[in-house]
């Protein structure tokens, strides 16, 4: 099966209220604003494929990463604070991983290049910041804090000059991971 078909897959549903129940919004693509179709939203079921899903409308706000599953109060099982607001479902891909992270922002500072999983860019490469980079090949989600914890935000491929431009604010990030397809 190709990568484009199995995006074309990719299936979520909404639900307004807690275990599934009240109004759903079936969903396979992005959606920059759910309020067009629920209330609400504060339960969900991936039935293919992986999703973000953000608390803000036009993908801002805190992100959360949701592969195939059900999550009957994700805001608690996650900390969320808000119900979700818009998704992004993000396309099946299989190839090489390759990112640059660089300590400062406008690619400056120190650079170290990525093609697997880092769980502490501190202890991997002596960085204390990473304040922008460029995403060459694959998917990935940035992580707060080592060890894959903390808030997180998704990165596909392009260039990202700085993170505090992006809504970030001063928020750093200290691990980084490949979205890969066995999450699918």
């Amino acid at each position: 099966m190709s990568a484009t078909n199995m995006n074309m897959m990719s299936r979520v549903i909404f639900y307004e209220d807690r275990n599934f129940q009240g109004r759903s919004y079936d969903c396979s693509s992005d959606c920059a604003d759910l309020s067009s179709y629920l209330s609400r939203c504060h339960s969900c079921r991936v039935e293919r494929g992986c999703f973000m899903v953000y608390d803000r409308t036009n993908y801002m706000g805190n992100q959360y990463f949701m592969r195939r599953g059900e999550y009957a109060d994700y805001m608690s099982m996650m900390g969320m604070s808000d119900c979700i607001r818009s998704c992004r479902m993000i396309p099946m891909y299989r190839g090489s991983y390759r990112m640059r992270i660089y300590e400062r922002e406008n690619f400056e500072g120190q650079m170290h290049e990525m093609m697997d999983d880092c769980d502490n860019i501190m202890d991997r490469y002596r960085m204390s910041n990473c304040m922008s980079c460029h995403v060459m090949d694959g998917h990935w989600l940035m992580y707060e804090q080592p060890h894959y914890r903390g808030r997180m935000m998704y990165m596909r491929p392009g260039e990202y000059r700085s993170f505090m431009n992006m809504g970030m604010g001063n928020m750093r990030f200290m691990s980084m991971r490949r979205i890969m397809d066995s999450y699918y």
